[in-house]
């Protein structure tokens, strides 16, 4: 079992750690996580800040020492005359640039550790010395769990509802999914959301949860590597693919607390290959939707830099912030483009195949709740270590729609079109594009659209034939390589459709 952070601090300070480093936002939290530690430990505590001085910690509003706001001042008196054995210094790197300040701190450092005491530096800045980096322990304060997450929405809506009553309509489930978006956020974070979601209407509800996961994306930048892209509200919307929709109706009830007391864990990620134009990028957004998750897409292209070593460190940052959002669907698309001179000996210096190796590395050992989905076109370019099996839960081709798929495919754009698909003949429609993609059916219900607008005329089943008759598919004009896709899938891959 995880140790809590307040034991993890404890063990720390009975090793006799000098000094301890936290970085982190949530001073709020660290704080009184230092005073639950000292008591427990049943040490006294002293902290100091620039505005309250040093004063005892175990004592709320307790008075400061006399003049030991200055930070010099009052590492001095540390060094001197330690009146504690723990002993927390708010916000003192940004001081440490005066080489007096920094001097007293090193000298309090080689005290405490003669004596067996412990510094805790509690910043909000990353900025340490070099040599008080050396010398501290860097300790990382969790992000909350499901269980403290859901503590946090309960105290959060008890609070509006004290000022503002409020109406709670949600279910157990739709109460989990909510919860299981807030991951990845801190405390202060997660609490804040839950607020902003209910102050609108004063409701809490299951159309929260889309408003959860908006503010969720304010809240987390990505600094451009990460680009959140829409999905439809549900798979009504996406015609066909049968298998993969019952692929993941499978893996959705395995990622629950049954599943889990089963043996069963949470699926990892997809690769998809197959026809330009037939639906990868559809499958992406069917996973998302499916799950109720946030599809962020990142761009390979981004991550590269021209500096040495910088574009490994946006490819580690751009999967960090993907697992600070998650639980999430991650999908890279075209993923033979970024990593297909990891394949063979390259002209980057090796750059691609450390980035390969980043990725791979990332793929096989991360716990968090990034489903990864990556898309593909061109097979051959592809790394073999990428289609090693393990690597990915399964590997999906997604093939050019059947008859009864591009009807659906006729009716759902038709639809969106603000045109009733009854109104149209879909049998002809269907039996005229065969051979066609889904993203050229739509090209054709546009183009018939604006032929008829042209006209003054209404759209009708016509129209919508002469588009798709008037432009060859791509299966035609590419004939030799989707006949090559179809020989290299067989046997290999899993039909979506």
């Amino acid at each position: 079992m995880a140790l809590s952070d307040r034991q993890q601090l404890q063990h720390l300070v009975r090793a006799n750690h000098p000094c301890i480093a936290i970085t982190t936002h949530e001073e709020d939290y660290a704080l009184p996580l230092v005073v639950e530690a000292a008591a427990e430990l049943g040490e006294p505590l002293q902290v100091w800040s620039v505005v309250g001085g040093l004063r005892d910690g175990m004592v709320a509003d307790s008075p400061a020492l006399p003049e030991t706001e200055h930070p010099a001042a009052a590492l001095y008196k540390l060094a001197t005359e330690p009146a504690a054995r723990l002993c927390a210094m708010l916000d003192l790197a940004g001081h440490l640039s005066d080489q007096r300040t920094l001097r007293l701190l090193r000298d309090a450092i080689h005290h405490f550790r003669r004596v067996g005491a412990t510094f805790i530096l509690i910043d909000h800045l990353d900025r340490l010395p070099p040599v008080i980096a050396a010398e501290a322990t860097r300790f990382e304060i969790s992000l909350p769990d499901e269980k403290e997450l859901e503590s946090i929405t309960r105290a959060a809506l008890s609070q509006v509802h004290r000022r503002y009553p409020i109406k709670i309509d949600l279910t157990r489930s739709e109460l989990r999914t909510i919860i299981r978006n807030l991951q990845g956020l801190t405390r202060r974070q997660a609490r804040q959301i839950i607020i902003d979601a209910v102050m609108e209407d004063r409701r809490f509800a299951a159309k929260d949860i889309n408003a959860v996961l908006a503010l969720k994306r304010q809240t987390v930048h990505t600094g451009g590597l990460l680009e959140y892209v829409e999905t439809p509200v549900d798979l009504s919307e996406i015609g066909g693919l049968r298998n993969l929709k019952a692929w993941l109706k499978k893996r959705e009830r395995a990622v629950t607390e049954r599943g889990e007391a089963f043996g069963l864990r949470a699926p990892r990620g997809v690769l998809m290959v197959g026809v330009q134009g037939a639906g990868k990028s559809l499958c992406a957004k069917a996973i998302a939707a499916a799950w109720q998750r946030p599809l962020l897409r990142m761009d390979p292209g981004a991550l590269y830099d021209r500096y040495v070593g910088e574009s490994e460190r946006r490819l580690r940052e751009a999967l960090r912030q993907a697992e600070m959002m998650a639980p999430i669907v991650l999908w890279i698309d075209e993923i033979e483009k970024a990593f297909a001179s990891a394949a063979s000996r390259s002209t980057d210096g090796g750059l691609s195949q450390r980035m390969f190796g980043t990725l791979l590395t990332w793929m096989q050992e991360h716990q968090s709740g990034v489903f990864l989905v990556a898309t593909a076109n061109e097979i051959d370019a592809l790394p073999p270590e990428l289609l090693r099996k393990g690597r990915f839960d399964e590997i999906f081709f997604v093939d050019l729609p059947d008859r009864q798929t591009r009807k659906e495919i006729f009716a759902i754009h038709l639809a969106k079109r603000k045109r009733e698909p009854d109104s149209f003949d879909l049998d002809v429609l269907a039996d005229i594009s065969e051979g066609y993609s889904g993203a050229e059916i739509e090209q054709a219900v546009l183009s018939a659209l604006h032929d008829a607008f042209d006209e003054g005329a209404e759209l009708d089943t016509q129209r919508v034939a002469a588009a798709v008759e008037g432009s060859p598919p791509l299966s035609v004009t590419m004939a030799e390589r989707v006949d090559a896709l179809h020989r290299w899938a067989d046997g290999r891959c899993v039909s979506a459709g």
